[in-house]
């Protein structure tokens, strides 16, 4: 299949993958495998990670097509996503110690290296092959000369899948030949296409995400029901479900202490009043809630769902701080006038609920949340 054909199936497609088409989707894995497993391997020079990352990378995308608006990037999008998982894949095996079931193994085949099966032998050859070979090539040629001969040896076929001129693609693979013999580089040239992912690559994709929808793919109902489910608890750990925690909490305690400001009003009219403040209030807490959890399910961008939250608390802020005060100090005044002694404990109740100090452990929570989130994804993921 060459460029324009893969650009076209990959226009086709896209909308019915879109809504949860996984046989469509996986047209687009069959188009679109030899390329990403190149970049993958480029980066990783090693063949089994290199598979896994695409995988990964597949599947990414698979759950967060939604986000994406113009179909002629999808391309691009893939291979930076698969860029930025296989480099992420070598900053761990810089930094993860040798434990677990990797020190198990390493530990059995030191013991005993006749125990170690024929096929992990030829695997580890090839993997080490794979590794020499690319490695002796110029960084920036490795994916082109690996499409290159994965892709029938076509500079254009190459240039159009990963988004270079021709002109480019031909300057690194004269770059390549330049640096390398040529008995390696035809050893390089079967490698490659010996290393190209099968048809089973493309199947296991599209039976891992048969039982799976991409992210919002239904609209917002799907996106409602998932709030009970697997979609909830994606985001209830990150910002916006830390946000929606802490602003449905403030709504249930504004619910169970409305009766202490309800306890200040003298005649209907002013209980009346009260009333409508606090039915607003609430309501406008519960909206605000829905808005962040929409904007992170709909974008998930967490610039846009930080800036949504942070509107959020100015709008309830500025209800207790601001209109409450001035609704509320003609009856609080008078209540100190009629009863001194008591008008203290039902001031410090008004103060830890409606007022400055609840506003503050309301904004201690949302924030707190938030930061808490933050350095738990910063520490797992």
């Amino acid at each position: 299949m060459n460029a324009e054909d893969i650009d076209l199936l990959i226009r086709r497609e896209l909308p019915a993958a879109t809504r949860g088409d996984a046989d469509a989707y996986g047209r687009i894995v069959v188009a679109s495998q030899n390329t990403v497993t190149a970049v993958a391997l480029a980066i990783t020079r090693d063949v089994s990670s290199s598979e896994d990352i695409a995988q990964e990378a597949f599947m990414s995308a698979w759950h967060n097509l939604p986000r994406l608006k113009n179909t002629a990037s999808f391309l691009p999008w893939l291979r930076q996503i698969t860029r930025n998982l296989a480099h992420d894949h070598l900053r761990g095996l810089r930094n993860r110690p040798l434990d677990g079931e990797a020190a198990e193994l390493a530990i059995q085949h030191a013991a005993d290296p006749s125990a170690c099966p024929m096929q992990s032998t030829l695997d580890a050859e090839r993997d080490a092959i794979a590794a020499d070979l690319i490695s002796e090539l110029p960084e920036d040629s490795r994916e082109v000369l690996l499409l290159f001969y994965r892709e029938g040896q076509s500079s254009k076929q190459v240039a159009r899948l990963l988004g270079m001129s021709d002109a480019a693609v031909r300057k690194r693979l004269s770059r390549a030949r330049q640096s390398v013999h040529d008995d390696m580089l035809a050893r390089f040239s079967e490698f490659a296409r010996s290393s190209a992912p099968t048809a089973a690559f493309a199947v296991g994709i599209t039976a891992s995400i048969g039982f799976t929808k991409p992210a919002a793919a239904a609209g917002l109902g799907v996106a409602t029901k998932s709030l009970a489910g697997g979609l909830f608890a994606r985001f209830a750990m990150g910002f916006a479900g830390a946000a929606a925690g802490g602003l449905l909490g403030g709504l249930v305690a504004a619910w169970f202490s409305r009766g202490i400001v309800l306890a200040y009003a003298d005649n209907a009219d002013e209980l009346s009043t009260i009333q409508r403040f606090s039915w607003r209030y609430m309501l406008a807490t519960l909206a605000s809630t829905l808005v962040v959890i929409a904007i992170h399910l709909l974008f998930h961008e967490p610039r846009l769902t930080l800036a949504t939250i942070f509107v959020a608390l100015l709008a309830m802020n500025w209800q207790l701080l601001v209109l409450l005060p001035k609704l509320m100090a003609p009856m609080i005044e008078r209540d100190a006038r009629r009863d001194p002694a008591g008008a203290r404990s039902r001031l410090l109740a008004y103060r830890l609920t409606w007022g400055r100090t609840g506003m503050m452990l309301s904004n201690i929570i949302v924030i707190g949340s938030i930061v808490i989130a933050h350095m738990h994804f910063s520490t797992t993921g």
